[in-house]
């Protein structure tokens, strides 16, 4: 996969792809390199190269996961887990590991469905959604939340894909 921005063109971004969920159907549209760069182009994040690993599962391993991890009952679209960023010095021009992300196909087929959006689009958004998330954004706060809306819109609207707060 190539994906056009400055991020792409002069570093390296790592995805490895862990295809775990029941549901395929969406396996061939994934452009998870292209999300990503989006996401970091959008928050201005220029590491140096990173790593992402995604895996994309069903209801009951994000669920476990969800619960285990948050407390929270039931799966969930998107789940996050950053890396740690206190490399030792040496490290700190090779690539870094960014984190995981755990999207429940499940879930974000039955969400864009209930939102009217094309699957694709939804998965992309979650993909953008959880990588500003292991750069550090969250949307606790009103005002976290209103910034990471607005990355996302970016990164979102530079791949030609709709807002998708604008139809909630």
């Amino acid at each position: 996969m190539t994906a056009s921005s400055n991020f792409a063109d002069s570093h390296s971004l790592n995805i490895d792809v862990q295809w775990v969920a029941d549901e395929s159907s969406l396996q061939q549209s994934a452009c998870w390199e292209q999300w990503a760069v989006a996401a970091l182009t959008a928050a201005s994040a220029e590491p140096r190269g990173g790593e992402i690993t995604i895996r994309i599962v069903g209801n009951d391993e994000s669920r476990a996961l969800n619960e285990g991890y948050r407390d929270k009952a039931g799966p969930t679209n998107v789940l996050a887990f950053p890396a740690a960023d206190d490399l030792p010095d040496f490290l700190q021009n090779e690539v870094s590991e960014l984190g995981d992300l755990v999207i429940c196909l499940p879930v974000v087929i039955r969400e864009a469905e209930e939102q009217g959006k094309s699957p694709v689009a939804h998965l992309a958004h979650m993909a953008v959604h959880g990588t500003l998330h292991l750069l550090g954004y969250d949307h606790i706060s009103t005002e976290e939340a209103e910034e990471m809306e607005a990355l996302e819109v970016k990164a979102l609207e530079s791949l030609n894909i709709a807002n998708p707060y604008s139809s909630l």
